[in-house]
């Protein structure tokens, strides 16, 4: 009869505690975080921490960019301006990008200028300033051609020689060191600054050495996946996440064509820009941006507009009423615009241009995000 008795109690006991794991299970899975598949495991917490901020900007709007926004502008330069850091977007609108777009070609020469003349230590101050201030920052590589000696526009063959068993690879690995160094040297008082680092982009176009008809896609796939590793495995920065970001598709382009698989990517992106001709950029950006918008929910991936613009905006009311329209409910995390070099080489209004109005209007509407509108 005891051994009854404790047998019931044991059954009763067991079952009591079945049910409150099986509740603490369901608890957890309800409250469970999805885990991050990035390609570095290791990834620093600030860089998770932007990944999730990216999410949530994807489901509000769209974060607005601009390529060098505050490193030098039309009139002005960072580098001889004493005044707080300027922008001229924030002359324009009265507030900054939310993403700011920076390059570091000729970084891998040693130079303390970049191609476009911006030292890279005004680059680091201006990188963390945007950071500490809320900004996303996105950074191109702009690389020279290591076999010709040209610049990046220099088509010679030069994958080849500078994947493991090329002529030039020891040439190469100096080269990403150098690009590890400043990643890693980007930091605040408390943190490491997260990058979203897009290289080797527009690979589907042919004016890069790294591009269609320079190098074969099987040799692109490699160069990419043994320049993250050396990046993350080697020399050990764990402050990026990796961008894929082909150029405009044409009609018979497959967009996965220099894909380096999931494992190596975590942001899948498009470059298209207006080359005045409207009708056929908006029917692109629609097409294409679709096209992203399937394959990075396949992946769950987030995705974005990695680069675009009108030069000169030559087009009235473009902001408003040629680029919105096409991208309102694209679902993209952010649209970068290219650079304010000249008056002739500009992507973005300054004070006293004629589309100031309109890129007033476009600050206004539900979808655009600024750096106010993010910051939290």
């Amino acid at each position: 009869m005891q051994i009854i008795i404790n047998k019931n109690a044991f059954i009763e006991k067991f079952a009591i505690l079945f049910l409150a794991l099986n509740f603490a299970c369901a608890q957890a899975q309800h409250n469970e975080v999805p885990e991050l598949q990035l390609s570095d495991k290791k990834v620093s917490n600030s860089v998770k921490n932007l990944y999730y901020k990216l999410k949530t900007i994807s489901k509000n709007g769209f974060a607005i960019g601009h390529q060098d926004a505050t490193s030098y502008g039309i009139g002005w330069n960072y580098e001889h301006n004493t005044a707080p850091v300027k922008s001229d977007v924030y002359e324009v609108c009265g507030d900054y990008p939310a993403v700011y777009g920076f390059d570091i070609g000729h970084l891998e020469l040693g130079n303390d200028r970049n191609l476009d003349a911006v030292p890279f230590q005004s680059m680091r101050d201006l990188i963390i300033d945007a950071y500490k201030k809320g900004g996303i920052i996105t950074i191109s590589w702009h690389l020279d051609n290591p076999t010709s000696g040209g610049n990046s526009w220099d088509k010679t063959p030069a994958v080849k020689d500078i994947i493991k068993g090329g002529k030039h690879r020891d040439t190469y690995e100096l080269w990403v060191s150098r690009v590890a160094d400043f990643m890693k040297s980007l930091k605040t008082e408390t943190e490491i600054v997260p990058i979203i680092f897009r290289p080797f982009h527009e690979m589907n176009g042919s004016w890069f050495w790294w591009g269609e008809g320079n190098c074969s896609p099987e040799d692109y796939k490699t160069l990419w996946i043994e320049t993250l590793e050396l990046l993350r495995d080697k020399h050990e920065v764990h402050n990026l996440l990796y961008a894929y970001s082909p150029n405009k598709l044409n009609p018979t382009d497959d967009y996965l064509k220099y894909y380096p698989g999931d494992d190596y990517v975590d942001i899948l992106g498009i470059d298209i820009y207006d080359f005045k001709n409207s009708e056929d950029y908006i029917k692109s950006v629609v097409n294409d941006l679709k096209i992203v918008k399937d394959i990075a929910s396949q992946k769950r991936k987030i995705y974005a507009f990695t680069e675009t613009g009108l030069e000169t905006l030559s087009t009235p009311n473009w902001f408003t009423e040629v680029l919105y329209p096409a991208i309102e409910n694209s679902g993209i995390a952010w649209v970068l615009f290219w650079r304010n070099a000249r008056t002739d080489h500009h992507y973005m209004p300054y004070k006293g241009h004629p589309s100031e109005n309109d890129f007033k209007t476009f600050k206004a509407l539900p979808k655009t995000l600024f750096l106010q509108d993010i910051k939290n």
